[in-house]
């Protein structure tokens, strides 16, 4: 067993001279258990407080990590039907291009 320390007042000291201590302790045993139990259940529920607060937090990083996602995916998606288009483009170009020096081959060439 763990050796417990009691501090009071001078007043209170003299008070409790020729009582029976052991006895009193008994009696008072309940309450400390009930207060430190109360305490304990203070501090229990600022914790949990803090734990949901920090959890209300971390949704809502969540919920702008999500909306981020979604945008960029839509970005993504946006991205690669222009890529396609400016592809298909680029082709045609290329075929307008390669018509127009074969005729000017011919013209020259004749």
């Amino acid at each position: 067993m763990r050796e417990v320390r009691i501090i009071l007042e001078k007043e209170r000291f003299k008070a409790l001279k020729g009582r029976d201590i052991s006895a009193l302790l008994r009696e008072n045993l309940p309450r400390v258990e009930d207060t430190l139990k109360a305490e304990r259940e203070g501090v229990l529920l600022e914790k949990i407080a803090k734990l949901e607060e920090k959890l209300r937090k971390m949704e809502g990083e969540i919920e702008e990590l999500r909306e981020f996602y979604e945008r960029a995916l839509r970005d993504k998606e946006l991205m690669t039907a222009e890529r396609e288009r400016l592809r298909r483009e680029n082709e045609e170009l290329r075929k307008k291009v390669e018509e127009k020096r074969r005729e000017l081959e011919k013209v020259h060439g004749s």
